[in-house]
């Protein structure tokens, strides 16, 4: 089984989950545009942000390694970080009542996996 789309398909439902949270607080707040100033609309509108700025590259690194040859269970368990930390980030983030711990170990998750990705690539490129 190719992991890329796996991981890209759970993320992309992540992805709605988080964009359902952020209509919802504009629903609740009835702000169209912006936060309005209110701090959980916010955090949902950041939460999301944050989540489309990290998640594409990371996804493009786990495909171009795969199309390299990169071994299954490496991108597997690369996937799997990535989804675990934008789901801890995003529950962290999220809340008006911000669980840091949450937060940090969500965005040390994603880094790890840009990290990790940036280096596979680059030494698969030499094989």
């Amino acid at each position: 089984m190719n992991a890329t789309p796996l991981w890209a398909a759970l993320l992309a439902l992540l992805y709605l989950w988080l964009a359902a949270q952020v209509i919802r607080a504009r629903y609740r707040t009835r702000t169209a545009l912006g936060s309005g100033g209110d701090p959980g609309l916010e955090r949902a509108i950041r939460a999301h942000a944050n989540f489309a700025e990290y998640v594409p590259l990371a996804l493009v690194l786990l495909a171009l390694a795969e199309l390299q040859g990169a071994a299954t269970w490496l991108l597997h368990g690369l996937g799997a970080a990535l989804l675990v930390g934008r789901a801890l980030h995003g529950f962290g983030i999220s809340r008006t009542d911000e669980v840091l711990l949450f937060r940090s170990s969500g965005m040390a998750l994603t880094f790890a996996v840009l990290v990790t990705g940036a280096f596979l690539n680059l030494l698969l490129l030499g094989r």
